[in-house]
């Protein structure tokens, strides 16, 4: 895993635990919704439960997550979704999974879906806008995109003609 998305996998699960209201004296359970594997997604479960605990989120502790693994067969996950709904989980996590937010975003329009992607969510039918995402689904979308700088601009600091990589992460919070 690059160092990049584990710090953003980190950011993520604190994110989380702040869009996640509770009742009080209520132990909340998070649906964890994976296209993967136990064994293939431990470096992104490790960093998801390390930024939940920097906000005092503790698994076993203070917080219950509810783990649903597709094992690579993305025809499972609307089962799987389907499957946390029915547990009335407090809110149904996706990291790292365009496949998995979507099906858990067709299952549920009341149920808080947290996303973790590296692809534009309004150009994968997530959300409406990045401003108001609207609905029940929101998260962190990081996308690199590469674009041809601007000659004018470029000239000045002897980088003309080079390809620049600009890192953009765009995120909001529940009903921003």
């Amino acid at each position: 895993m690059r160092r990049r998305d584990f710090i953003s996998y980190c950011q993520f699960g604190g994110s989380l635990a702040a869009c996640c209201p509770c009742t009080a004296g209520a132990t909340p359970v998070i649906g964890y919704l994976d296209m993967g594997s136990p064994d293939g997604s431990a470096p992104i479960v490790t960093a998801f439960r390390k930024g939940l605990a920097k906000t005092g989120q503790v698994e076993g502790k203070n917080v219950t997550i509810e783990y649903r693994w597709a094992d690579g067969c993305n025809d499972r996950l609307p089962e799987l979704a389907a499957d946390l709904v029915r547990q009335k989980v407090t809110v149904i996590a996706t990291p790292g999974s365009t496949a998995a937010a979507l099906a858990a975003k067709a299952t549920t329009t009341t149920t808080p879906i947290i996303f973790a992607i590296g692809a534009d969510p309004v150009a994968a039918g997530l959300v409406p806008t990045l401003n108001r995402p609207g609905g029940n689904v929101t998260g962190v979308a990081t996308l690199n995109a590469d674009r041809q700088g601007a000659r004018s601009d470029n000239s000045a600091i002897g980088t003309r003609g080079r390809r620049r990589r600009d890192r953009i992460v765009m995120s909001f919070c529940c009903g921003a």
